[in-house]
């Protein structure tokens, strides 16, 4: 039996709903730009408004079960962007949203101890990307509006919270926030005591696939629905991912998107005394994902494209990358050294001198591209010198992999065969689509493999990544250097 379900996806630049198939069919889906806003009290802060966002999402929800009142939705559900908390008053009220582009901690962190402590608890560096910092920073200058906090919980579980009027967080998630301890998949009062944050503010713990309840009735009215509809727990959007791109424990799977998360499914906690990972719980807690990541990656293709290239169409520039053997142009704008715990503040193009009169706007868009690649590969090399890598295949999801030539790239230098399954473009939710199917117990004959790219012998290729390391690390020197 088909069954269809509403699909939330909550990213950093935008956001979907999505009507889908539980075999991942996609019915229908609409997306918006989500709208922040600065804070100039502090260098480096941008916050939402949650009861705004809440707006145009029930509003765009609406639209889009109209267009498709034929279908009967069995479970909605969602996922969320990682590191971003909405935040709630003792009426349930969210009256303040803290996305993980807000990094209002950074001027603190010097005042957090016992660093290398926390990282063996959290699995994550003390840095202001992760809400604790965030909250911390909020309390600094926002005295009040920090004691009007009753509760969080994280973008996807905000959703349920909408629908469910519930307040919970799931494990891949409370990983985020720096507060959770996941050697004990429990919140830490230590850690909340070093960020000086109110341990009573951290909400309940439900695991993704747990059925939160029915949505509210003045919901039911909103969208003139005439039966229930339970809510089901879905989770951090890379984690959803992951979980669409049938891996097993042990596999590599690289995640591209704006960042590209490069992870090993382990199912031991696994501790880096030199702190050149992160480690963050998967969907229910049960396993462990270890991370690298070069920073923004797709994003910087996609703003290039509409900035330069806004004529050509995605497939004609594959066409014309296909016909690309050499690396005229190379470009740095990836902002990570992952395991150096390093932001690279610079990027560009390099070129040979003098300029040679072929060289087209088009072999700047390659030199992004391969960019991408090289930077992915830069992670995936690091990751294998954690943790040695024996299997000739990796998994690949998310909407970067749309790309031919990036897939082919990465598996020349790899040297491993990339392995895609269906409407892998879409994984977050895909995977929230197989959370669903678990909750009914709905188990697919076969998880296809959409496709695979080989790997092939690419000398050129190998010399252009190791000239591209040179060039980057000239850009963007050491402090030591």
């Amino acid at each position: 039996m088909k069954l269809y379900y509403l699909v939330f996806d909550l990213g950093t630049g935008n956001s979907k709903v999505s009507i889908v198939s539980s075999c991942g069919d996609i019915l229908g889906m609409k997306t918006w730009v989500n709208q922040y806003n600065k804070d100039d009290n502090y260098t480096d802060a941008q916050f939402f408004l949650p009861q705004e966002w809440e707006h145009k999402l029930l509003k765009i929800t609406g639209e889009l079960l109209k267009e498709f009142s034929d279908v009967k939705i069995s479970a909605i559900t969602s996922s969320g962007a990682r590191q971003s908390i909405v935040l709630y008053d003792k009426k349930n009220y969210a009256f303040l949203g803290l996305p993980n582009i807000d990094n209002r901690g950074r001027e603190w962190m010097k005042e957090i101890k016992n660093k290398p402590e926390i990282y063996k608890k959290t699995g994550k560096w003390v840095t202001e990307d992760f809400p604790a910092a965030k909250l911390m920073g909020l309390k600094k200058k926002y005295p009040e509006e920090y004691s009007r906090i009753n509760k969080i919980n994280s973008l996807s579980e905000w959703i349920g919270t909408i629908f469910c009027n519930e307040i919970v967080i799931e494990p891949s998630q409370a990983c985020e926030t720096q507060l959770f301890d996941i050697t004990k998949n429990e919140w830490s009062k230590d850690i909340c005591k070093e960020y000086d944050i109110a341990y009573k503010i951290l909400p309940d713990i439900k695991i993704s696939g747990t059925n939160l309840g029915l949505i509210k009735p003045e919901i039911k009215e909103l969208f003139s629905l005439e039966y229930d509809i339970p809510f089901i727990v879905g989770g951090a959007d890379t984690q959803l991912a992951v979980k669409s791109s049938n891996c097993s424990n042990g596999d590599i799977v690289f995640v591209s998107g704006t960042t590209s998360p490069i992870v090993r499914v382990k199912n031991e906690y696994f501790y880096d005394l030199g702190q050149r990972c992160w480690v963050d719980c998967n969907l229910g807690g049960n396993n462990f994902l270890i991370e690298t990541n070069p920073g923004v990656t797709g994003l910087n293709y996609q703003r290039f494209k509409q900035n330069f290239l806004s004529d050509y169409t995605y497939q004609e520039l594959e066409s014309l990358y296909s016909k690309k053997n050499t690396y005229s142009c190379m470009a740095s704008f990836s902002s990570l050294l992952f395991s150096q715990q390093r932001s690279l503040k610079m990027g560009g193009f390099y070129i040979k001198s003098p300029l040679s009169p072929d060289l087209s706007i088009i072999d700047l868009a390659w030199g992004i591209l391969c960019d991408i690649a090289f930077s992915i590969y830069e992670e995936y090399l690091s990751l294998c010198e954690l943790i040695p890598f024996e299997m000739n295949y990796i998994r690949c999801c998310g909407g970067g992999f749309r790309s031919d030539s990036l897939c082919q790239l990465l598996a020349d230098l790899t040297n491993k065969e990339l392995i895609l399954t269906k409407n892998f473009y879409q994984a977050s939710i895909l995977g929230c689509v197989e959370v669903c199917n678990d909750y009914y117990g709905i188990i697919l004959k076969s998880k296809v493999d959409s496709k695979s790219f080989q790997p092939r012998e690419n000398i050129n290729l190998i010399k252009s990544y190791k000239e591209w390391s040179r060039n980057r690390k000239l850009l963007n020197p050491s402090e030591n250097s």
